[in-house]
């Protein structure tokens, strides 16, 4: 049967908002292809710039660990050279007093130089193994020691190793170095280092001399020695508690630094 006009006019009818509707889409197809052409343009644009900042915060970044490194290398050299003359300056000097402060000065100044170069060694770490770095410095203090004719004694170092943050190694360092000085100055034969577990889930860092014990009453807190003084102020600084007794056989004198 054939279709009449009204039937051809009903189908046309029909057919055409199908027709519009698909128009319409197509075109907004094209809008939003458009639009997200235009958004990966700018993403685009802005990861170049994330990239070129990013380079230029690594070169700003390496220029000024450079400039670190040869900081810290012509203070090396600087340091060495005050202790040089420290001890120039004690040989020549008439006073036995001011020739004696003089030396302890010169020894000081080698000391603080040593921490700083072994420190360094573990730069870009946030923790030290503190037991290495004791086992190194107290092998540089033996070679010190057998230098050193005002100087006594033989180290031996071991413990645990224990990670520990730099803002506690870098005073605990200085710590165990005066201690180790004292030792060798007022003491006899071997020193021992130690670092070990304390109580309640702390530390005990000690070191221990042969020869003469501490004599009754003493009480670091009234010496004016200025060893003792840095010993203290570090050991506040870190939190940490200042023991301190006779050694093994009622002999010598021990010295423990609590810490957590």
């Amino acid at each position: 049967m054939t279709p009449g006009l009204s039937q051809l006019g009903a189908l046309t009818i029909l057919e055409m908002p199908f027709e519009k509707a698909k128009c319409c889409t197509v075109a907004d197809c094209e809008r939003e292809i458009a639009r997200l052409r235009c958004k990966e343009a700018l993403l685009q644009e802005a990861l170049a710039r994330n990239e070129k900042l990013l380079r230029q915060k690594d070169e700003a970044i390496n220029y000024q660990s450079l400039v670190s490194k040869e900081s810290d290398h012509r203070l090396l050299n600087e340091m060495q050279m005050v202790a040089s003359l420290l001890s120039m300056q004690s040989r020549t000097s008439r006073n036995a007093e001011a020739t004696e402060q003089l030396i302890v000065a010169a020894n000081r100044v080698s000391m603080i130089a040593r921490i700083h170069r072994l420190l360094h060694s573990f730069d870009g770490m946030q923790t030290v193994g503190f037991r290495q770095f004791l086992k190194e410095y107290c092998r540089e203090f033996s070679e010190m020691l057998s230098l050193d004719e005002d100087l006594n004694g033989v180290v031996i170092a071991d413990g645990v190793e224990i990670e520990l943050p730099t803002a506690t190694a870098v005073p605990l360092a200085f710590i165990a170095s005066e201690l180790l000085t004292n030792a060798a100055k007022y003491g006899e034969g071997q020193i021992g280092v130690r670092l070990e577990s304390g109580p309640e889930k702390g530390y005990l860092l000690s070191v221990s001399n042969e020869g003469p014990a501490l004599p009754h009453g003493y009480n670091p807190a009234s010496g004016k020695g200025l060893g003792m003084k840095i010993i203290r102020s570090f050991v506040t600084q870190i939190g940490g508690e200042l023991r301190f007794g006779r050694g093994d056989r009622n002999q010598g004198a021990l010295f423990t630094v609590l810490f957590s």
